[in-house]
């Protein structure tokens, strides 16, 4: 869900100038603390301030903020519209996509069944869902429950992530047939790969040991016992939408709504609408460690450590280590785990095209922070959450909105340049190898499914079965390398098709790789082998 999912975080990211900073404090709907609420280090109109400056200069119409504090929500406030163009302002009840902050409801439910018996973690898959199958049978025999938890089943980032994103018609019995055919990219539990996939396999242990499906469970067992109102699986489970916030993206330098991408194969890993109101139970239940808000037990203390203790380690990210001053980092059960100024961080990002969150919490403070927005900016909401961490944590004052326009800046300037170098070879580029002609046909990915070529006039066009957005024109580029440059130009994710050439003259099958830095993981073109089908 980048992260998708993009259920992951995407890096397609932009700055630009369009909310003005009065607009977006101006309309800002707030919940006051209550009067037993600790006091903010960082002042409302402070919080305000990054906000509004934040999303200016990162082109993001809606955003919402929630702080919880000593087992109370202490700060809750909206700001801008949900929609560009459209007057409905941002509240606490505005619900959000929030990807990847998903993935810790599933990893709960699944400890709420680990808590009554009916499972464990070192439950093997495949006793459970018999028809799982990886690349390799060792692996498929040893997998467990919690394996597919904590990213290290050997798959590469983001494999397979195309059967689900763009939004196609795959189902998720069908998403779980394909991991077969995904080969490993190092061995298993050897190293650290975020993987979508692997949730949804085990949101579907929920209904082989429960007889519910995952959408039904979590409702009952976590959004109602939580009283987290409004909060659905699904993006298309919404039954009022008269407070749903848009996603956005910028395009060309222009900001634009876009249709919400629905995924419910990959639901577990990241379908789940929430908003500030929903959020703020559901770290209050965290920091509890499992007990919530109303006094009801969800989970065990057990079960909170399990799901909070590193099992993968995880590559530091210079950048990040640097600014939070982390010295280790690793992924528990659906939480992201490392250090943060000597207190321990749990958190996680979220992503969906056109709509990116934050959650942390730092335990020992009884602190969790939520920022939700509706433009897929990593920036907008990392400067928010940081710059509110940052109060609580102490040490010198940094401008986190300052900070983050310089990182942009740098990476949107890489991946220009990359950009730039692709399209003046691609401008000289010579006739293609082959008529064209010996390029059209039909290919077939054993796990992503058929794809054609077809002439038009004097051009070539690439189109995806079984989804709408996969489509696209091919350009030379050299020999039998072409670039497909999709019709959406929100996906921001122009790759190269190279055809392989079998003896009796014709293109035999097809590989890519995407071509720019900045696109999302979640476009695992690099997994992709076509063979042609006919």
């Amino acid at each position: 869900m980048k992260k998708t999912v993009r259920v992951g975080t995407s890096a397609a990211l932009v700055a630009a100038l369009l909310v003005t900073t009065a607009g977006s404090r101006a309309n800002a709907q707030s919940q006051p603390p209550s009067e037993a609420a600790p006091a903010l280090p960082m002042t409302p109109q402070a919080i305000d301030d990054t906000v509004a400056r934040a999303m200016q200069a990162f082109q993001v119409p809606g955003m919402a903020v929630g702080i919880v504090k000593d087992g109370k929500l202490i700060f809750a406030k909206g700001y801008g519209v949900r929609e560009l163009g459209k007057p409905g302002r941002v509240d606490t009840d505005t619900l959000f996509q929030i990807g990847s902050n998903t993935k810790a409801i599933t990893a709960a439910a699944l400890s709420i069944l680990v808590d009554e018996g009916k499972l464990r973690w070192d439950d093997k898959v495949i006793d459970l869902l018999p028809q799982f199958r990886m690349y390799d049978p060792y692996v498929t025999r040893e997998f467990t429950v919690q394996d597919l938890l904590t990213h290290r089943s050997g798959l590469g980032a983001g494999a397979g992530d195309l059967m689900f994103y763009p939004e196609t018609d795959i189902t998720r019995d069908e998403l779980i047939h394909g991991l077969r055919y995904l080969k490993p990219v190092s061995s298993f539990r050897s190293e650290y790969a975020y993987d979508n996939l692997m949730y949804a396999v085990a949101g579907q242990i929920i209904p082989a040991v429960t007889g519910q499906s995952w959408e039904d469970f979590v409702t009952k067992r976590i959004f109602t016992p939580l009283k987290m109102s409004g909060c659905v699986p699904r993006y298309d489970l919404i039954t009022d939408h008269s407070n749903v916030a848009a996603p956005h993206v910028v395009t060309g330098g222009r900001l634009q709504t876009v249709p919400v991408v629905l995924m419910e194969a990959d639901g577990p890993a990241g379908t789940v609408n929430c908003n500030i109101s929903g959020m703020a139970k559901w770290l209050e239940t965290q920091l509890a460690h499992g007990v919530a808000p109303g006094g009801q037990r969800l989970f065990s203390a057990d079960r909170s450590a399990d799901m909070w203790t590193v099992t993968t380690p995880t590559p530091l990210n210079p950048l990040l280590s640097g600014l939070y001053g982390s010295h280790f980092a690793g992924y528990g059960f659906g939480w992201e785990l490392s250090d943060t100024r000597g207190y321990k961080r749990v958190a996680h990002n979220g992503g969906v095209l056109g709509t990116v969150t934050w959650v942390s919490m730092i335990p020992e403070l009884n602190l969790g922070v939520v920022v939700l927005t509706n433009q897929q900016s990593d920036a907008a909401m990392e400067a928010v959450g940081g710059q509110i961490l940052d109060a609580y944590l102490g040490g010198e004052h940094r401008d986190w909105v300052a900070i983050a326009q310089s990182i942009m800046a740098k990476r949107n300037a890489d991946a220009k340049s990359i950009e730039d170098s692709v399209a003046k070879i691609a401008a000289k580029a010579a006739p293609p190898a082959l008529p064209l002609d010996a390029y059209a046909g039909t290919y077939r990915d054993p796990w992503r499914g058929e794809a054609t070529v077809r002439r038009v006039g004097k051009a070539l066009v690439l189109k995806f079965s079984r989804t709408k957005s996969l489509e696209g024109p091919l350009t030379p580029y050299q020999g039998n390398i072409f670039i497909v440059r999709w019709k959406d130009r929100n996906l921001n994710a122009d790759a190269f098709v190279r055809f392989e050439q079998g003896v009796d003259g014709k293109a035999s099958g097809i590989t890519m790789q995407s071509i720019s830095p900045a696109t999302d993981f979640s476009f695992d073109f690099q997994d992709l082998d076509f063979k042609r089908a006919e």
